[in-house]
């Protein structure tokens, strides 16, 4: 039984919590434990029927107890098994010692532990629980295992990364297949740790959804589920105006190409009508590339300022290619009662003082979407991506709080934030997306969506989503130009 169309995601905290209410409504905490082994001797059997010998590594708690469940199952299958032990099996408590003993044959140390070839190692040594660095025994085997290249099944998480952030704490497997239960943690999605999961397989042990529900977050990954009701739906009457007007504002005559990717990025998915804001100096630039995008001279505070006041005009992308990082910042302040897609320049504007900013956006519904890559992110909240106890998820979901707005925090891992605690992990984007005019793309996207109507967090979400999957469609090779050719409709 596999709940991997789960979207929820819980942090070993959490997890924790929900194994303890499963106890307390009266379902048995060893049976769990049983399915939990159990699910992971089937993954072993299934996915390496040729095993000359399953190595099963036990760790002190309970995921070593659901080792010993698996140790078992395997060997009452006639397969060939040997389980290492990290530590004294006899100081195991509760369901682990139980399994222990249920196993009933000799368990060796972990230190003793000899790789050969033909062997297929089960790591359940601690799964997502860990937070501190492994011990040196155990980082010993990890080089040794990795420096023959076994396949390794983690059991809930390649030992060594962490279950909230993904991050290695001193040194990990790298499994080729893991099994996890009731729900994905952060760290199966969060880099590193999604590179080191292998494939992951997420089994359904017996706890019920209510219980789930009651104590997980506001995570989840990223999907049609966080925006699906938001979704534009075309009407037989609607005109161009009803579909959204998006504008997006140019840079310089050399530094016109950014501001035309993000808007017909927009345009392709799904705003009626995209203009350009360009300075009278790229204003020919700009008029010699463009057909089915409008083309409007702005060149400085007072055009804004009056073209402003057609409140047809839903949404504004500030920053691709921009270059004038004095006007980005005059021109982000007066658009602070509107909506507002904030990217590259417009980011860097604000990275000495970006306070006014955060003040201009911080009255009435989130209207501000940032998406900062590392660097961007690093110099406008340095104080908090210098929390080295914190996740990525916790660094966004902070910066969302103290900006006010929806924050993109771009990479292979991007996490959309918003003020309210809201979160999510995306994870359809294919490496290929890191090339120039990428992120300009994704900015005209989301500005789409703003335009259209959508709540902030939904229209960002959507939009990285939509993202990922037109890189994935564009195949690897794809230059920003194929990538918004591939943007397709958001699902029904």
């Amino acid at each position: 039984m596999s709940a991997a169309g789960n979207h929820t995601l819980v942090t070993p905290a959490e997890m924790t919590a929900i194994d303890a209410d499963a106890a307390r409504s009266g379902i048995d905490s060893y049976g769990l434990m049983t399915s939990a082994g159990t699910a992971v001797s089937a993954a072993a059997l299934r996915l390496y029927p040729g095993a000359l010998r399953f190595v099963v590594l036990c760790g002190p708690g309970n995921n070593g107890g659901d080792g010993y469940i698996a140790a078992a199952a395997l060997r009452d299958s006639g397969a060939d098994v040997d389980v290492h032990a990290l530590g004294d099996p006899a100081a195991l408590k509760g369901d682990a010692a139980r399994a222990c003993t249920a196993f009933g044959t000799a368990v060796k140390p972990l230190a003793d532990y000899a790789p050969t070839a033909g062997d297929v190692v089960v790591d359940a040594l601690f799964g997502a629980g860990l937070s501190r660095p492994v011990p040196p025994e155990a980082a010993r085997v990890m080089r040794t295992v990795a420096s023959q290249d076994l396949p390794v099944i983690a059991v809930d998480l390649p030992s060594g990364v962490d279950g909230r952030s993904g991050q290695v704490l001193g040194a990990s497997f790298r499994a080729r297949h893991t099994v996890t239960f009731v729900a994905r943690k952060p760290g199966h999605l969060l880099m590193p740790g999604r590179m080191l999961c292998g494939t992951l397989e997420v089994f359904d042990i017996g706890i019920p959804g209510r219980i789930l529900s009651a104590r997980a977050g506001r995570l989840s990954a990223n999907g049609p589920h966080l925006w699906r009701k938001y979704a534009f739906t075309l009407d037989p009457a609607a005109h161009k105006f009803k579909r959204g007007h998006l504008a997006v504002f140019s840079g310089g005559p050399l530094s016109t190409g950014a501001a035309r990717l993000s808007a017909i990025a927009g345009l392709r998915a799904g705003a009626g009508l995209v203009t350009i804001a360009s300075p009278a100096a790229a204003s020919q630039a700009n008029a010699s590339h463009l057909t089915a995008v409008m083309l409007k001279q702005i060149e400085g505070e007072d055009d804004l300022s009056q073209w402003l006041a057609d409140k047809r005009i839903g949404a504004f992308v500030l920053g691709p290619g921009f270059g004038d990082l004095q006007r980005a910042r005059q021109y982000a302040l007066m658009l602070g009662s509107h909506k507002l897609v904030l990217d590259a320049d417009g980011i860097t504007a604000f990275k000495d003082d970006p306070g006014p900013l955060f003040k201009a956006c911080a009255k009435g519904e989130t209207r501000l979407v940032m998406t900062p890559h590392d660097g961007e992110f690093a110099r406008l909240f340095p104080d908090i991506e210098a929390d080295e106890a914190s996740s990525k998820v916790d660094r966004a979901i902070a910066a969302a709080k103290r900006s006010h707005g929806v924050i993109v925090y771009k990479g292979a891992d991007t996490v959309i934030a918003a003020p309210d605690g809201r979160a999510a992990i995306n994870t359809n984007a294919p490496p290929w997306l890191a090339t120039a005019g990428s992120g300009d793309t994704l900015a005209g996207i989301i500005g789409a969506h703003l335009a259209q109507g959508m709540p902030a967090f939904e229209a960002a979400a959507a939009g990285v989503w939509r993202h990922g999957r037109a890189g994935a469609k564009a195949g690897e090779g794809l230059t920003a130009e194929d990538l918004a050719a591939a943007v397709e409709p958001l699902p029904a």
